[in-house]
């Protein structure tokens, strides 16, 4: 594993729009309002998020398609991917079937993230292999995992998310101890967290627990995390 850790910013599609991502309440989010950027067009609050950071990776989630199994929507991720060029884009679009994640690997403009709540059968994980990175998902004290992928670490690629749902947006600080759970199971996997990242003390604090990155939306909005606090791992 190598030594950098990456801040990478997430940006939540509803109906073409970002969203303000709370708890992982996805009914009631709302078109975000940022001090960043006007209005809510995925382009602009993608370069946005991106040039506040510094960041070499952005997490997309098409949350039309996760919800209500939409297609991807690629129209927006070509967006983002035109707003922010030498930015690598991961998509979550509740990929559950070969053919849709082919499709966008085939399309160039993401690399698929494999969410554990969409998954039915662990052979998609299996045969993506590197090719995709790999969410635990999971809110609170439950897995989001019908596949039952959190316990199956010799199927995980490199890159694994380990995502909290009920820390999103909430200021609740990162699950360190998930971190360290998965870390046990793959350690040599590059582990990213998703959910409660509320300023630098949490970077430091997954940097010392040997995370590769966080997933950050809200902290950097607000203010609370920009390119100032970033720094080699």
């Amino acid at each position: 594993m190598g030594t950098s850790f990456s801040v990478i910013p997430v940006i939540d599609l509803r109906h073409g729009r970002v969203v303000r991502a709370r708890r992982g309440e996805r009914h009631s989010y709302a078109p975000i309002e940022t001090p960043l950027a006007k209005g809510s067009e995925p382009g602009p609050i993608a370069a946005a998020l991106a040039g506040a950071v510094d960041a070499r990776i952005l997490y997309l989630a098409d949350l039309d398609a996760i919800m209500d199994g939409a297609p991807p929507n690629l129209a927006a991720v070509a967006a983002v991917a035109r707003a922010c060029p030498g930015v690598a884009l991961w998509l979550d679009a509740g990929f559950a079937e070969a053919g849709a994640v082919e499709s966008v690997i085939a399309s160039g403009l993401a690399r698929p993230v494999l969410g554990s709540e969409s998954q039915r059968d662990p052979d998609l994980v299996r045969a993506c292999g590197a090719r995709a990175i790999l969410s635990l998902d999971r809110s609170g004290a439950e897995r989001l995992d019908p596949a039952g992928l959190h316990a199956r670490p010799g199927i995980w690629p490199d890159d694994v998310i380990v995502m909290s749902l009920d820390r999103v947006g909430a200021g609740l600080g990162p699950d360190l101890d998930g971190l360290a759970a998965a870390r046990a199971l793959a350690p040599r996997a590059r582990l990213y967290a998703a959910g409660g990242v509320r300023g630098a003390g949490d970077l430091a604090a997954l940097r010392a627990a040997g995370a590769a990155g966080a997933l950050v939306a809200s902290a950097i909005h607000d203010g609370r995390i920009g390119a100032a606090d970033l720094g080699e791992g």
